[in-house]
């Protein structure tokens, strides 16, 4: 039996008993959670599924060294006892990725290149030739956490964050990340028993993500490669088992169910859910939430609404009391989950919340709130033997910390008076100063719309070969043109197919203005 060694999931802030979860259900071992990762041990399987099913995880880490380093030359000096030559071989290039938390070190540029030094020098004094150093494709991706004097030099299997799933043809500026999304779905415990809305959906991330979790799709069928499939030691007949494995994989009764307001949107999302092989699962419309009508099916929400952190939005409260009176007329007896940032705008809302999440969406710390919706009086309901706040939930609760009432709240969000309708056909959108978080998609409110052209790839022309092929160029270019098995495989499980004019479409056809995301 292959030794187990130890591993490292990171994510964000708040999605950590939600990875823990899912580690554990994957067959990890010495599942422990820490800030935004949550270690634990297990094979080369285990590895290669943690980056290929993971729902809520970023990166996957292989720590190799443990060590104090309370200077740089301590630094140095342990970074050069590590024997490179079985990590990195001859004519192949590195990187070096630095998080840092410690006040002898304060720069993490600094950190890279003490490492690469380390790692550098000792190939020049043991062989005479050096590596390359690649910082846009590298063969082995190795990364340094420090927390004061303490460092874990680890090397990095996953390449590219595991929030690019690569089903993302086209986006709106800022898309919710998709691991979030996921994580957010997760939390609902939403496990596809239901039909599933998000009447905010932008460019369709929250839908996809939810059809990959109905489905139990493991979110690295869509990936072209993984950083360990570089390693020396990299397994391509067990990578194959797992990738061509869809033994797990179940049948969704339900259907999914997506609508925006702005029709750039709409078509967005449209394209993403085509590129993700999920037409059968997932219907996109434009429509707007205030003529949301009861669905004819028991249904959840989860919805994203706008924050007014960098668009100016007069009617940003009176979207939000809007949001409150449909949820309360038209969704009695369901269960609705909202992403938010101000106290301010959940005050509108008006409901009470069952349970509130603190999450990072990007920089913001936002709340994720759940709201158990009934018809009447709650006086009526709770005779009745209902339950709106279930004993998990004051658990819950009990756990999390107070959402903070100190933010400012804007005077530029100011609504206007005599605008308690809800509609919102004046907006002023303010682009931001600089786009650099998208570019780890991991940035926050904005809803300027840029779309960005991409080819499109359809996953219906995606195929890969399960017979093992001598060329790793060759096998990578073939899992990227996976082609769409689910849907096929929808058609034989009986799978529900969407019809534009059945009732349960649920909101009407009439056209109004709102900014969103998904």
């Amino acid at each position: 039996m292959e030794q187990e060694f130890e591993l490292i999931a990171k994510t964000f802030m708040g999605l950590e008993p939600v990875l823990a979860q899912e580690l554990t259900q994957m067959g990890a071992n010495n599942v422990q959670i820490g800030r935004r990762m949550v270690s634990f041990t297990g094979n080369k399987e285990t590895m290669y599924r943690a980056n290929f099913q993971l729902h809520t995880a970023i990166r996957i880490l292989k720590p190799i060294a443990h060590f104090k380093a309370r200077s740089a030359e301590d630094m140095y000096d342990e970074v050069k006892k590590i024997d490179w030559s079985q990590y990195i071989m001859k004519g192949k290039t590195f990187s070096v990725d630095s998080v840092v938390y410690s006040e002898e070190f304060r720069n993490s540029r600094f950190v890279t290149y003490k490492v690469k030094d380390a790692i550098v020098d000792q190939f020049r004094e043991t062989t005479g030739t050096r590596p390359n150093i690649s910082v846009s494709n590298p063969d082995i991706r190795l990364n340094i956490h420090i927390a004061e004097d303490k460092a874990t030099l680890s090397l990095d299997s996953s390449g590219e964050s595991l929030h690019r799933r690569g089903y993302r043809q086209e986006s709106v500026e800022a898309p919710l990340n998709e691991v979030l999304a996921a994580g957010m779905i997760l939390m609902s415990g939403w496990k596809g028993d239901t039909d599933f809305i998000d009447p905010m959906c932008g460019s369709g991330t929250i839908l996809i993500e939810a059809a990959l979790i109905a489905r139990n799709i493991s979110p690295g069928v869509f990936r072209k490669a993984f950083a360990f499939e570089k390693w020396p030691d990299f397994d391509q007949g067990l990578f194959d088992e797992i990738y061509n494995d869809d033994s797990q994989e179940k049948a969704f009764e339900h259907h999914i169910y997506g609508y925006d307001i702005d029709m750039k949107a709409v078509n967005t999302a449209r394209l993403n859910v085509k590129a993700a092989g999920l037409t059968q699962l997932i219907t996109v419309e434009q429509k707007d939430f205030k003529d949301f009508t009861k669905p004819a099916e028991k249904s959840l929400i989860i919805m994203n609404p706008p924050y007014g952190e960098r668009i100016s939005t007069p009617n940003l409260l009176a979207t939000y009391k809007m949001i409150g009176e449909r949820l309360k007329h038209e969704f009695g007896g369901n269960e609705a989950w909202i992403l938010s940032y101000r106290e301010e705008c959940f005050d509108q809302i008006g409901l009470k919340p069952s349970l509130k999440i603190p999450v990072y969406n990007g920089s913001l710390e936002c709340e994720f709130r759940k709201y158990s919706l009934f018809e009447g009086k709650m006086k009526a309901f709770r005779a009745e033997g209902g339950i709106v706040k279930t004993a998990e939930d004051k658990r819950e609760m009990a756990q999390k910390h107070r959402f903070k009432k100190n933010r400012e709240f804007k005077k530029r969000l100011e609504e206007e008076s005599n605008n308690e309708a809800g509609d919102i056909s004046s907006l002023s959108v303010l682009k931001p100063k600089s786009l650099k978080e998208e570019s780890n998609n991991e940035a926050g409110d904005i809803r300027s719309f840029t779309f960005h052209k991409h080819e499109l790839e359809s996953f219906e022309d995606r195929k890969r070969n399960p017979r093992r092929r001598d060329d790793r160029n060759e096998r990578s270019e073939q899992r990227g043109k996976r082609d769409n098995r689910f849907g096929s495989r929808d058609k034989r499980k009986g799978g529900k197919h969407f019809d534009k004019g059945t009732k349960r479409s649920n909101f009407n056809q009439e056209r109004s203005h709102f900014d969103e995301e998904d």
